[in-house]
């Protein structure tokens, strides 16, 4: 984050440090610690936590480095507050950065804005948002100006490849939480329940521990590097987040007023660029130094185009970024650990500014709610979606969305919160945060189970955590078999296709239909847009849930013909041909019909090492689930750690890590809770009621000193 990769890796980091650089992950971290100096108790905090980290560094022998350091040659530096700051900032940038306003606005230019708006509407279909439909707002909408936006010439951005829509089954960075009232359980008290969604590593991104000290008790997850709980529980209330995905960066092109680029143009005048020097140190070779220009939006991360410059960002154009401020996420972390009940919470997460999520709560008080919540800024509909007007100050945003107004939820009747990354709400609220959001199925998938169930147990969330059900292919194969062919199909593949007509749409590790089906939408999908690219029609490809749309609603949409023949083709001459190719390629990749074809082979799980240390990492994995469904693990990514807390008059928690609780591959705790995480299993987590509490499960103790 900090851009100082080629310090420990040499030449081959220098692109990935400039990059980091050129984005303001530095600066951003520097308005942090500027922002703390109005804040005393959180310096304090921030300064503690350092002080520390380097008391244990600095009882450190060499030999007692982490097996990581000796492979890499490196010895651990003195830990600053400003390496904590870096770290909230990538997690910012994790789930807040990059954009795809270049592809759109060249989309745009090419399809024109009614056409657009149908492909990529501001509403995705088929949503179950976390605020429900209906709900009534009490507040009028401030006026916005009328915003400008500036469309760009409509040649290929770098970096991207002609004729390649993309993977259907790319999903945002997303998790699960919910929570129900007492009126839903067994035991009449609120559940809590919560599964961020991010890569899978060794040693795992969150650390398991409970602070217990005079005034607080707080148990839950870590984020190593920054001091705190981030997601977890204390004796009155449990809290656990997903990521908003409203739209907090926006792109905006600058006019040079010449090649020096000394001045731009910013209503009738001109203001001065300023110039920040990047320092790049590299290991065995020589320093690299870079100059990155800066507006009063943000830095401009190319000035003009280059062939290293990744494809989301347009040269010549300022960021806007949110998480380039300062932030008071720190402040709302420790005010959640500290919380006594609903009003310290909305207390909280008040400052939790950035990266927005949505944050779901549970109180012993009975209480529950969910706040989409961040710092978002108050725009007129669609600013923001294209590259805007660097020049025009009608373009800027015209302050922030009060905290008070922004989408939230408490105690509804229907007994239950919840969030997937879906649409915050429908079209009835007033402001306007974003519109490319995660598509419908998690949290559908997750509504339907809790508004159906029966009173519901700690062990009946566990449970749901692991649901394996796909909602794309319970809502979209029925149709797709409907129209395909008989006729035409080959011996094998009619076989697999009266498979798919009995398949009850879960995602099992050991069954072949999930793998099928993926691939015949994969196929299909591809079929859809392929042309549209390779005709340079259009740069950004739409969601799989539009594309649903089209065929369950819209059977007789040009966009089912193919561009590249000269015959019209219809949705159902592309069909089967699509799954004919699913099958072949199944046949070509993992030979005839067999076990090779089981999802949990064909589609492992993989967790590697944090380090990408070869032999460190986890063998692969076959897991039940899959991107979209709500026990999301895929590839590389998924469940990063699974909580479900139980509020009464005695707390009591369940959670999970994909890995264990020691950083040593050395450690039989290095990955020994990884089996029960395949399995869906959970650990009761063991909370003390003081830090001096005696309990069998304790093994041993290690008392740590220090001095005022």
């Amino acid at each position: 984050t900090g851009g100082r990769l080629a310090e420990i890796f040499g030449e081959r980091a220098i692109g990935m440090d400039l990059l980091q650089r050129r984005l303001g992950m530095t600066w951003g971290a520097e308005n942090f610690l500027k922002g703390l100096k109005h804040n005393a108790a959180m310096r304090r905090l921030i300064d503690a936590y350092s002080q520390g980290v380097n008391a244990f560094i600095g009882s450190l022998r060499p030999s007692d480095y982490p097996l990581e350091y000796k492979i890499l040659d490196y010895a651990p530096e003195t830990w600053t507050t400003f390496d904590s700051a870096l770290i909230l900032k990538y997690m910012a940038w994790y789930l807040s950065g990059g954009g795809n306003d270049l592809d759109m606005t060249r989309s745009r230019a090419v399809l024109g804005a009614a056409e657009t708006d149908k492909l990529f509407p501001f509403q995705a279909p088929f949503q179950d948002p976390v605020i429900p439909v209906g709900t009534a707002w009490d507040f009028a909408l401030p006026a916005v100006p009328i915003t400008s936006d500036r469309s760009m010439e409509t040649g290929m951005p770098p970096g991207r490849k002609r004729g390649d829509a993309g993977d259907p089954f790319d999903e945002p960075i997303g998790s699960n939480n919910w929570a129900v009232s007492g009126k839903k359980t067994k035991s009449g008290f609120p559940i809590l329940c919560g599964d961020p969604h991010l890569q899978l590593t060794l040693p795992a991104i969150w650390y398991e521990i409970q602070l217990s000290a005079p005034g607080i008790n707080v148990g839950g997850v870590s984020l190593p590097g920054t001091p705190g709980v981030v997601i977890g529980f204390n004796e009155e209330i449990a809290w656990s987040m997903t990521n908003a995905g409203s739209d907090v960066l926006d792109f905006y092109k600058i006019k040079f007023r010449d090649k020096k680029r000394g001045e731009y143009a910013w209503g009738n005048a001109w203001r001065q660029t300023t110039v920040r020097r990047e320092e790049i140190k590299v290991r065995g070779g020589k320093t690299v130094m870079e100059k990155v220009l800066y507006t009063h939006l943000g830095p401009v991360p190319f000035a003009e185009g280059r062939p290293e410059m990744p494809g989301w960002i347009p040269a010549g154009a300022a960021m806007r970024w949110t998480g380039h401020d300062g932030s008071g996420i720190m402040a709302a972390l420790y005010l959640l650990n500290h919380a006594h009940g609903y009003s310290d919470f909305k207390t909280a997460v008040a400052k939790f500014d950035c990266p927005a999520m949505n944050i779901v709560y549970a109180g012993s008080d009975g209480r529950i709610a969910i706040w989409h919540n961040g710092k978002f800024p108050r725009r007129a509909k669609g600013q923001g979606r294209y590259l805007l007007d660097g020049s025009s100050p009608a373009a800027a945003w015209a302050g922030w969305v009060p905290m008070e107004q922004v989408p939230h939820l408490e105690d509804p009747v229907r007994g239950f919160v919840s969030s997937a990354n879906q649409n915050p709400t429908d079209n009835a609220y007033p402001y306007y945060l974003g519109w490319d959001y995660g598509t419908f199925e998690r949290g559908a998938r997750i509504n339907e189970i809790l508004a159906a169930a029966p009173p519901l147990s700690p062990q009946d969330m566990v449970k749901m955590q692991c649901d394996a059900l796909s909602l794309r292919a319970r809502t979209i194969l029925p149709r797709l078999l409907e129209l395909l062919p008989k006729a035409g199909l080959t011996a094998a593949e009619q076989v697999r296709a009266r498979e798919l007509a009995a398949w009850d749409f879960v995602y099992r590790a050991d069954s072949t239909e999930p793998t099928v089906f993926n691939l015949f939408w994969s196929e299909l999908y591809r079929a859809v847009w392929d042309d549209e690219f390779m005709a340079r029609r259009i740069f950004a490809a739409p969601a799989a849930d539009r594309t649903m749309e089209l065929i369950l609603r819209e059977p007789d949409s040009p966009y089912f013909d193919d561009l590249a023949t000269p015959a019209k083709e219809s949705l159902s001459d592309i069909v089967r041909p699509a799954f004919s190719r699913a099958i072949g390629r199944l046949e070509e990749q993992y030979g005839a019909f067999g076990p090779a074809w089981r999802w949990g082979r064909a589609n492992p799980v993989t967790i590697r090492h944090l380090g990408r240390v070869p032999g460190l990492g986890a063998a692969p994995l076959a897991v039940s689930g899959g991107r979209g469904i709500i026990n999301a693990a895929s590839a590389a990514n998924g469940p990063s750690w699974r909580m479900v807390v139980e509020l009464g008059p005695a707390v009591r928690a369940w959670g999970i890590l994909p890995g264990g609780a020691s950083g040593n591959p050395g450690s039989r705790f290095y990955d020994d809770g990884i089996r029960d995480w395949v399995a869906g299993k959970a650990y009761e987590l063991l909370f003390l009621k003081t830090a001096g509490q005696n309990h069998a499960r304790i093994s041993g103790r290690t008392e740590i000193g220090g001095s005022k």
